[in-house]
């Protein structure tokens, strides 16, 4: 009988990260504004990452980073010259747009409905049109190159353009999706969790900061991906004004266990017993206020943890440090992993201080898709993560990332030219193929 697993696509951190503090409503980016960032011990940290849950038996692959600074978009907002010009001439706001490292939140890359939850028993993939911030809103068309050339075979795979944009439309991926099943082959429940119904104006709404992703978006997005079941419920929108941009923040799933904050949804009670009616072997795991307030949850990001299923059935928690150094937070994990009654048995802690500072944690590294064997042997093999490809990853960060960048490093025209060497070498490591509009 032909196996299923789930492998974790991981974002590889752009060499122009940076702290721009450019996403209202995350607090960690707002925070952290302006400070100097390290982007070549933020791609290391990641590529650790991958490789420790590789050698754990994971399934892991590599996504590639955007093309930046994009000098198209500096253009479009009406600078003209030399590449060099443009990013002399550039105001600082927009040169920061244009230089995000912000698509190595891969969570936010793509919603993704395996073969097992589809009609037409193909892989769906629906690139996030990212709409409600500009310095992601340029990332749609870059992702879509990118998963065509990952995910070619029509066979087995649909890749779809990004839906419509706009207020009503917009759609920020995998982050705001869970998908419940017995088992990764198993046919699942796509959970789509959205901020707001933008057409109708009396729906709950939060009054301090957006609602990014829409039901509008994840309704088309079901219908296009021909999803046989499908559950619609709304983020809780006192949490979104706490920082809670994404639904990754406050919950979490992973096959039959639902790892969720009581405050997550709106009338989270009874959502989840909706949800224990419909699936009699759920296991949803509730978080009390009092055992992690919402604050703390946004602090440590708690929530926005990796839930791995071993192969033992049990499961693993992957955080970041930050969830350890809080007494409140390494409490309730070292009293969850000890509680014979629930899935979780370990959790395991990562540094990952350099993307948590820009405001994601390992849950926003990744993007999931549950897959059988077959499938996965019909993907471009050349994004796989090997001991081979880490290796060679490792040294092309050494060579091309610098240790650090301040906000006024942005404008040398060497770091720019320093990045289009890297991602072209990139292409042929990762066996992507001319994905990049520079390459064209």
């Amino acid at each position: 009988m032909e196996q299923y697993f789930e492998l974790n696509i991981d974002g590889l951190v752009g060499s122009t990260h940076n702290y721009a503090g450019l996403s209202y409503g995350n607090v960690a980016s707002k925070n952290n504004s302006k400070s100097i960032s390290k982007p070549k011990e933020a791609a290391l940290q990641g590529l650790k990452k991958m490789k420790t849950l590789k050698d754990l038996g994971f399934k892991q692959a590599v996504f590639a980073p955007q093309q930046r600074p994009n000098l198209s978009f500096l253009k479009q907002c009406g600078y003209s010259g030399t590449d060099k010009e443009l990013l002399n001439k550039a105001d600082p706001i927009l040169l920061a747009v244009a230089s995000s490292a912000a698509c190595m939140w891969t969570a936010n890359a793509a919603t993704v409905s395996p073969s097992s939850d589809t009609a037409d028993r193909k892989v769906h993939l629906t690139p996030a049109n990212l709409s409600s911030n500009a310095h992601r809103a340029q990332e749609p068309g870059t992702t879509y190159q990118l998963l065509k050339s990952m995910f070619a075979n029509k066979e087995y795979f649909t890749v779809h353009k990004p839906i419509m944009g706009g207020d009503a439309f917009g759609d920020e991926g995998a982050a705001n999706f869970i998908r419940l099943c017995e088992n990764h082959g198993s046919k699942g429940l796509e959970v789509f969790v959205y901020g707001k119904i933008a057409f109708d104006s009396r729906a709950p709404a939060p009054r301090k900061y957006p609602a990014r992703q829409s039901k509008e978006s994840f309704e088309a997005i079901a219908r296009s991906h021909r999803v046989k079941e499908s559950y619609f419920i709304q983020q809780n929108p006192a949490v979104i004004d706490q920082g809670v941009f994404h639904n990754d923040v406050i919950s979490v799933g992973n096959e039959r266990v639902l790892f969720y904050h009581e405050e997550a949804f709106l009338n989270t009670a009874e959502i989840i017993r909706d949800l224990e009616n419909k699936l009699p072997w759920v296991e949803a795991i509730k978080v009390s206020n009092k055992d992690v307030s919402v604050e703390e949850a946004v602090k440590t990001y708690l929530f926005n943890t990796q839930l791995l299923t071993k192969e033992n059935g049990k499961m693993l928690i992957v955080a970041p440090c930050e969830c350890q150094e809080s007494r409140t937070v390494s409490n309730y994990l070292d009293a969850l992993i000890r509680d014979n009654d629930n899935s979780i048995d370990e959790v395991l802690y990562f540094d990952l201080k350099q993307s948590m500072r820009n405001g994601g944690g390992p849950a926003c590294l990744r993007l999931r898709v549950a897959m059988s064997e077959t499938e996965f042997a019909k993907m471009n093999q050349g994004v796989v993560l090997t001991d081979s490809l880490y290796d060679s990853l490792v040294v092309w960060v050494n060579k091309f990332y610098r240790d650090e960048i301040t906000p006024n490093d942005l404008r040398d025209y060497k770091l720019y030219q320093e990045n289009m060497d890297s991602l072209d070498e990139l292409t042929k490591i990762l066996k992507l193929g001319n994905v990049y509009e520079f390459q064209t």
